[in-house]
């Protein structure tokens, strides 16, 4: 996997907790793909009150990693989903 680019993409999503739907992240999503893992840096907003952990359900959606000396936030399984 690649470092993100140092230019921000335009497009802007939501990241939303699977389980209550509630709103997570305002990130800036590059590509089509499926959401597997979010830059720290390309985080517009977070919601959250505790790192990688729903502020309405409190349940665990992420874990931290770094992706080639990048800190980001690593997707568990289906939990969390860009709109």
């Amino acid at each position: 996997m690649a470092k993100p680019n140092k230019k921000l993409p335009t497009k802007s999503v939501d990241i939303l907790c699977r389980q209550c739907k509630s709103v997570l992240f305002k990130y800036k999503k590059g590509g089509k793909g499926a959401l597997l893992k979010c830059f720290k840096e390309r985080i517009t907003q977070d919601f959250t009150k505790q790192s990688c952990q729903c502020p309405n359900c409190d349940s665990i959606f992420a874990r931290d990693v770094l992706v080639n000396g990048t800190p980001a936030f690593k997707i568990i399984g289906n939990k969390a989903f860009a709109k």
